[in-house]
């Protein structure tokens, strides 16, 4: 049988997803690939090691997701967000693949004030969002049976990210600044990666939103941290992202509507706050951060 590829294997989110599809998908190989070996910047290359490999699906998790870096280097953002995805959609086509893309909540401008549904049209602020819009775009012409999975706020056991950030500082400083005028869903890479095996195995198409329910400020985020890890004489000062003087515009709200999700697919992942207290029961027992 044809193997699964997931290209980006090394990453926070491709950490968790590829032992979960070797264990979901037993009867297949579930290969890992990361930039050692393949970039998917080069069209020829990239498209030849597909084709060679002839998988049955590719999951590309593979981005340059830094957004304020993004702004500063648009056109290499756009070589891996963007031309990527279409290197990879092209090697995909020549096989028959099925194609899976990860892409974000930064696609959307934040003024809707109510959860963003899969139809509702994306206008990015940030360099980054237009760079992921692109790579939407790209796969939908591109490959007829594709997926695209919309996510935001990333935090995992592998890897840099913000709930492991607050916790570092926790040590270092008394006194955090954290932005109160963003609203999404934390959402654990655990739970992402249990989802997108689910859509694999029910076959499904098209574009879902997946991510943890509740939504939250990156400020409350913060608070649910100490209170969950039991950190104390640790003041927490608000900010607007506008004082922050970041390069990237965030969404101000960009919480994304996972009804398509339950409705198709019967999946419904866990609230953000019963997320994060697994995951830093794990950091504590294994990391031994706390």
């Amino acid at each position: 049988m044809k193997p699964i590829l997931v290209i980006g294997a090394k990453g926070m989110l491709g950490r968790d997803l590829l032992p979960l599809l070797q264990s979901s998908f037993m009867e297949r190989e579930v290969v890992g690939w990361d930039i050692e070996e393949i970039d998917i910047r080069e069209e020829k290359s990239t498209r030849s090691k597909v084709e060679t490999l002839n998988p049955e699906t590719v999951i590309n998790i593979a981005a340059y997701t830094d957004v304020d870096g993004c702004e500063k280097n648009r056109e290499a953002a756009f070589q891996v967000n963007a031309e990527g995805m279409r290197h990879v959609a092209l090697g995909a086509k020549a096989c028959g693949a099925k194609v899976v893309y990860m892409s974000t909540d930064y696609i959307f401008d934040g003024k809707k004030k109510e959860p963003y549904l899969e139809t509702d049209l994306p206008n990015p602020l940030s360099v980054y969002g237009q760079t992921k819009l692109k790579g939407e775009e790209v796969l939908q012409k591109g490959i007829d049976d594709h997926l695209i999975i919309r996510t935001q706020w990333l935090y995992g056991r592998h890897g840099k990210n913000f709930v492991a950030s607050i916790l570092r500082q926790a040590r270092e400083k008394r006194t955090l600044t954290v932005v109160d005028d963003q609203t999404g869903s934390p959402t654990y890479t655990v739970d992402l990666s249990r989802a997108i095996t689910g859509l694999l195995r029910q076959k499904s198409r098209g574009i879902f939103h997946v991510v943890n329910q509740g939504n939250c400020t990156w400020y409350t985020l913060s608070q649910a941290v100490m209170n969950f890890a039991q950190i104390e004489g640790i003041t927490l000062t608000p900010v607007s992202s506008e004082a922050l003087g970041r390069p990237a515009l965030r969404p101000s709200y960009s919480v994304l509507d996972t009804q398509k999700l339950e409705r198709e697919t019967g999946m419904r992942l866990r609230h953000w706050a019963d997320a994060l207290k697994e995951y830093l029961n794990f950091i504590c027992q294994e990391r031994h951060l706390l």
